[in-house]
């Protein structure tokens, strides 16, 4: 079974540990907090934000005064029309009851009924069993 944990947690509350990018077999990325992240995360805008940088934040929320920015903003739109989830929305459980009970909350929520593998958020079914 897939064991999620606090760093597979993105600044702009992103669970890679349900990406596509972090499930596949071949190019893996090990989440946007690791040194080997793949070619279109090591990219990412908001990873690479200057004011998240320069504060050592560990979320986008976490006092920015332009949060939610124009881009996290435009993730979490994109993000919720495909994939019916919302980063602004971890953020805010993740603000409001902390990353711990938000990482058991996302083993629960990303956990395939069937098989007990992880689901991930960018595919209509479980890659492994099917089960949509």
């Amino acid at each position: 079974m897939h064991r999620l944990n606090s760093k597979l947690i993105a600044p702009c509350g992103m669970n890679c540990g349900i990406c596509l990018g972090y499930l596949r077999k071949d190019n893996t990325c090990h989440g946007c907090r690791d040194m080997n992240r793949n070619k279109y995360c090591r990219k990412c805008i908001i990873r690479n934000c200057a004011i998240l940088k320069k504060n050592k934040w560990k979320f986008c929320s976490s006092k920015c005064q332009n949060y939610p920015c124009r881009r996290l903003k435009n993730l979490d739109t994109r993000y919720k029309t495909r994939y019916g989830m919302s980063m602004l929305e971890n953020l805010q459980f993740i603000r409001e009851q902390g990353i711990r009970k938000f990482v058991a909350n996302e083993q629960i929520r990303w956990t395939c009924k069937k098989c007990h593998e992880v689901v991930c958020v960018h595919r209509p079914a479980c890659l492994n069993c099917g089960k949509k």
